[in-house]
C-alpha cells in the first residue's frame, strides 16, 4: 500500500509585544514580561487558532516568559499543554542583549546584522546562520514527529525570518526584508518534497490556509 504523502502543517507564532518592543535588544535575559497589549494579542491570536479547520495537536513554546505567556492563551484555547522546546529560543546576542536598537544602530556592525547577517556573529553570541540551522533542525523535528497533523510553535522574530526565509529558498543576507509582527502567524508545510510556505506575518484570517 502507497504511504500516504506527507502534509505536515507548522504555525509559527511570535509573542506578543513587550514594554521593549521596539527600542531594546532584549535577547535572552530573563524577566521580560508581556505588556497589557501583549496579552490582548495572544488571547486575540488564541482565538484566531481555535478557529482553524485542522485542529493544531501539539504546542511547543520557547522557554522564555514572553513566548510562555503568549502559549498560555493558545493551550487554553487549543485543549493543549505548552511543552518548551529550548531550540525555538531567540538568538543569543551575546554582549548586546539588553542594549538600547538605538545605540547599536550607530554601530559599524549593523550594516552586517541588516545587509550581510550571514557573515556576522553578535559578540560572544550566536551567529544568525547557527539560530537559522538550529530553529530548522527543531522544527524539522518536530514537523517529523507529527506527520500530517498541525502543530503550534512560538517563538520569536528573528528565528521565525530566518525559518521562513530558509523555506522560501531565499539566501540569508536577504532575511531581513521579511517582517515578523507580534503575534503573527506564518505558516509551513512540510511535505516529502519541499516545505511550501503558506503564509507569512498574518494577523488576519486563518480561514484560507491552504495551499493552492
Amino acid at each position: 500500500m502507497a504511504r500516504r504523502p506527507t502534509f505536515t502543517t507548522v504555525l509559527l507564532v511570535r509573542h506578543g509585544v513587550t514594554t521593549t518592543t521596539g527600542t531594546i535588544l532584549p535577547g535572552r535575559a530573563p524577566g521580560l514580561h508581556l505588556a497589557p497589549r501583549g496579552t490582548t494579542q495572544a488571547t486575540q491570536v488564541a482565538e484566531r487558532l481555535r478557529g482553524l479547520a485542522n485542529k493544531p495537536v501539539a504546542l511547543y513554546v520557547s522557554p522564555l516568559e514572553r513566548t510562555r505567556e503568549t502559549a498560555a492563551p493558545i493551550a487554553k484555547a487549543l485543549g493543549l499543554r505548552a511543552t518548551v522546546e529550548r531550540g525555538l529560543l531567540e538568538a543569543d546576542f551575546g554582549t548586546w542583549t539588553g542594549k538600547k536598537l538605538s545605540v547599536l544602530s550607530a554601530k559599524p556592525e549593523w550594516r552586517a546584522v541588516q545587509h550581510a547577517p550571514s557573515t556576522f556573529r553578535f559578540p560572544d553570541g550566536e551567529s544568525f546562520s547557527e539560530m537559522q540551522s538550529r530553529m530548522w533542525s527543531t522544527i524539522e523535528r518536530l514537523a517529523a514527529k507529527h506527520r500530517n497533523r498541525t502543530i503550534v510553535l512560538v517563538s520569536h522574530a528573528d528565528p521565525i525570518k530566518a525559518v521562513v526565509t530558509q523555506a522560501q529558498g531565499v539566501p540569508l543576507d536577504l532575511f531581513q526584508r521579511t517582517v515578523i509582527s507580534p503575534c503573527s502567524i506564518s505558516a509551513i508545510a512540510f511535505t516529502d518534497s519541499t516545505p511550501v510556505v503558506l503564509c507569512v506575518n498574518n494577523t488576519g484570517s486563518l480561514k484560507e490556509l491552504m495551499p493552492s
